[in-house]
């Protein structure tokens, strides 16, 4: 995606504007423009040049982010400038401090305005004897100072009134068109009166007095002033989690040059270059430690407050604090490419798409202002028609302009958007755009990938099951020793283990690795054996009670290693893929949540049901070929939609073709390219906060856009006066004006809420139902046996109540005739807990499904 900078949007019309006019350029795929950023993103093979013609065509500015503006605002000024400079450059708030002095300027102007127009007229405020003798002087002065704001505040009347002639009126337009009708009826009264002097009619005079509206126009300026300084306040701050994150990027790094240490500016760090870090000092790039060892504090990109410890080997990120030790280390990922950049690319990205939501508004914003004007003017002619006064029917019309709000409807959902995406960057969760934050809420079926995402991914020994005679040291000491020059990973966990306990291996001569089998060795002269029952079993007696120890095990999802001494059996060390402490809590909050949680593992039925229930899980899909999965994701999406989360290179395809893939951070490049939301830290916890921080964000745009339709839909009637009649409620264009300046603001403010979220906290969790996964779960509860040998009602009645005998077994429909049971469950049950029971009665089971 190509990012520009947009100039000159000043509501939801003008975007719709600039993203039908470039979306017309040839070679353009699809464009997205963010009112609030001021950005657009463009997909496809258009040039830059073709595109930039397109937005000036259409009466805006255009330029590719970070470079200049090559054409200025319909504005006509610095206003909406973007894309000079650094990166903090181009989100730093631009327009806040000119429209305070806008605003000031105007107030200046308008507090005078209101003493000769309110004060004297409505309070008998006291004026010079001059003015009270000469009422055209009156006049001439109250045009003056509405002459003055409007002079101050002529960007609405350039840009409103350009847009207009373009064919494509906007928010400044509706304020242009109300402002400008009303100076000049007013300008018209100040003549007509005029006249009446003249002619001596005194009366004519004080009638037109009255008719003066020069306050309104300068009063409707000023509080849509008051109303963008505002709005522009709070769209900074919807902004302030990127800018955060970009302040984070170092500005200098100490690389070592011809063995000489030299401070040089980030740019100037190229990959493969050496640089080192003192405590204290942000690590400048991505790189991999070459010697030293410091404790790295990463809350910058992971939200994580623990320091991590890092040694020679260890990679490192550019923005984490390095608080303890000297460390040396080889730049491996240097400007765009460190993760820090990546990340903020990612925030920045999210905010330059639309999430679907964002359409509807979008479609309302292209007809609304035409439609407002309309009824402008049919609100003037109709009262005209009921015989009011020109002056009257004029404010009406005025009112409808002027507080009809565009801005609101454009605003609902890139706020909110941008506001979840810098919750979610603070806490470690990248959404990649806004299509993703929004959908992420609406998962009815998460899918986790067992080994890194519900387990550690790294096996650790769980059990020490000594023979008699034999301590755990003993057993140990030599299971130690053995495994020392085995490259095995279920080694590894074993030599981990002992160095934990300041264990060392002793030497161990005539080391042999046996495929499939085991290792043997000669320890002190003696031999030492180890491997699995088969092997072990054939070398030395097993006694029945360790084997049934070793079996209980293994239906727990443990490898038990067994050990060997000449020929003696010395113990079990069960060794077991761990599963993540957080693992059963963020299940249940995915359960809670009303979501149907399924485990995929290559394992076997045995291993994976007993991960399976410590996780808490409530499906398990058990011997998953890496290449499977993705088809298993597409069955599971016939049942509602579904997200996968995984971690490794074999889950690419799958988190490629979930509704949503959830990558964990700590995985592989690949997988989080493929994924729609990436996880920095490898915390499964993170996947119901993503869910939640989803949801609040969709909740938030619904009421954004509630209030902006229930606002002009109760504010337009209001305006044009059709509860005069009946309740006498009329409205004055100044409030009007106020209305529509509250209006922005109050959606910006609403979307800064889910600042306040807690996302981690289920307290608040809803159920959504899904009838779809509860028939699911209802089958689940059935399993079919095919069985051989049943030739009578009689095998029938035993095989029933052999089954029905099972615990968490409700009824067994048995048939001889297709030799099936249907076994329904009341809880989860094992398919081998089911064959052994019909097995004892002596009749062989095919199958379980």
């Amino acid at each position: 995606m190509n990012q520009y900078n947009v100039t000159g949007m000043s509501c939801a019309a003008c975007s719709t504007r600039v993203e039908k006019a470039v979306s017309k350029v040839p070679g353009v795929t699809s464009c997205s423009v963010s009112l609030l950023t001021n950005t657009m993103g463009v997909e496809g093979s258009a040039a830059p040049g073709e595109i930039i013609k397109a937005v000036e065509a259409a009466g805006y500015g255009a330029s590719e982010k970070g470079g200049g503006v090559r054409a200025q605002s319909a504005a006509g000024g610095k206003e909406g400038q973007g894309g000079l400079g650094a990166p903090e450059d181009a989100l730093r708030d631009r327009e806040t401090p000119i429209l305070k002095k806008r605003l000031f300027a105007s107030l200046g102007f308008l507090l005078v305005l209101m003493y000769f127009s309110m004060g004297h007229m409505m309070w008998n405020w006291p004026l010079p004897a001059f003015f009270n003798e000469n009422h055209i002087a009156m006049g001439l002065v109250q045009l003056l100072l509405t002459v003055a704001v409007m002079v101050i505040n002529q960007k609405f009347f350039v840009n409103g009134f350009k847009t207009l002639f373009h064919g494509a009126p906007n928010m400044d337009t509706l304020v242009a068109l109300g402002s400008s009708a009303a100076f000049v009826y007013s300008t018209y009264a100040l003549f007509a009166m005029t006249d009446s002097q003249v002619r001596g009619d005194m009366a004519g005079v004080m009638s037109y007095m009255h008719e003066f509206y020069f306050e309104s126009a300068a009063m409707i300026l000023t509080l849509i002033t008051v109303g963008k300084m505002l709005e522009a306040r709070s769209k900074g701050k919807t902004t302030d989690a990127l800018k955060g994150l970009m302040k984070l990027a170092p500005k200098k790094a100490m690389v070592v040059v011809d063995g000489v240490e030299t401070e040089v500016s980030i740019d100037q760090v190229h990959k493969g270059d050496i640089f080192v870090v003192r405590p204290g000092e942000n690590i400048p790039v991505d790189g991999r430690v070459l010697e030293g060892s410091s404790a790295v504090n990463e809350a910058a990109l992971t939200g994580e407050s623990i320091p991590v410890d890092k040694a020679a080997g260890d990679l490192v990120s550019a923005a984490t604090v390095n608080q303890s030790g000297f460390i040396r280390c080889e730049a491996t990922r240097v400007g765009e490419d460190t993760t820090l950049s990546q990340i903020i690319q990612m925030v920045s990205d999210a905010a330059a798409t639309k999430a679907p939501i964002a359409k509807v508004a979008d479609k309302v914003s292209g007809i609304f202002v035409p439609v407002v004007i309309a009824i402008a003017v049919i609100t003037i002619a109709v009262w005209l028609l009921a015989g009011e006064s020109i002056g009257f029917a004029l404010a009406r019309g005025i009112s409808v302009l002027v507080i009809s709000c565009p801005c609101a409807l454009g605003l609902a959902t890139p706020v909110a958007i941008m506001v979840g995406n810098g919750m979610g960057a603070k806490n470690g969760i990248m959404f990649k755009n806004a299509v993703s934050l929004e959908e992420t809420g609406k998962m009815k079926i998460v899918a986790l990938d067992k080994t890194g995402t519900i387990t550690s991914g790294e096996p650790k020994v769980t059990d020490m099951i000594p023979a008699e005679g034999i301590t755990e040291s003993e057993l140990l000491s030599m299971a130690c020793a053995l495994e020392q020059k085995s490259e095995h990973p279920l080694a590894r966990a074993v030599l981990e283990y002992a160095e934990e306990r300041k264990m060392k291996a002793a030497e161990v001569t005539d080391f042999t690795a046996l495929p499939g089998n085991g290792l043997s060795a000669v320890l002190d002269g003696a031999k030492v054996l180890g491997g699995n029952y088969n092997f072990i079993s054939s070398k030395a007696p097993i006694p029945e009670e360790i084997k049934q120890t070793s079996e209980r095990l293994a239906e727990m999802g443990k490898t038990p290693l067994f050990f060997a001494k000449e020929g003696k059996l010395t113990g079990i060390i069960a060794v077991a893929d761990v599963i993540k402490e957080d693992s059963p809590q963020a299940v249940r909050e995915l359960q809670n949540m009303g979501i149907h949680v399924v485990m995929l593992t290559g394992d076997n039925e045995r291993t994976a049901r007993a991960i399976g229930a410590q996780a808490g899980v409530d499906e398990v899909i058990a011997g998953v070929l890496p290449d499977g999965k993705e088809t298993v994701i597409r069955r599971l999406k016939e049942k509602g939609k579904v997200a996968m989360v995984g971690d490794g290179i074999n889950d690419a395809p799958a988190l490629t073709r979930a509704d949503i893939g959830i990558a964990i951070g700590a995985g592989t490049d690949i997988a989080i390219d493929a994924a729609d939301v990436v996880l920095m830290k490898s915390r499964l916890s993170d996947v119901p906060a993503a869910i939640r921080l989803s949801r609040a964000t969709l909740k938030n745009i619904h009421e954004n856009l509630f209030w902006a339709f229930i606002y002009n839909v109760i504010g337009i009637p209001l305006a044009a006066g059709i509860w005069i009649p009946i309740f006498g409620w009329q409205l004055n264009p100044m409030f009007g004006a106020a209305a529509m300046s509250l209006s922005s603001f109050c959606v910006v403010t609403n979307a800064l809420r889910l600042n306040l979220l807690r996302i981690h906290d289920a307290g608040k969790d809803k159920k959504i139902k899904n009838k779809k996964t509860k028939k699911m779960e209802e089958k689940q509860m059935e399993k079919t046996m095919k069985i051989e040998g049943m030739m009578c009602g009689h095998c029938e009645a035993r095989v029933k109540k052999a089954l029905e005998a099972v615990t968490g077994v409700k009824e067994a429909a048995v048939s001889h005739e297709n030799g099936t049971a249907v076994v329904t469950l009341s809880e989860e049950v094992g398919n081998e807990v089911l064959k052994k029971a019909v097995e004892d009665q002596d009749y062989k089971v095919i199958s379980v499904q």
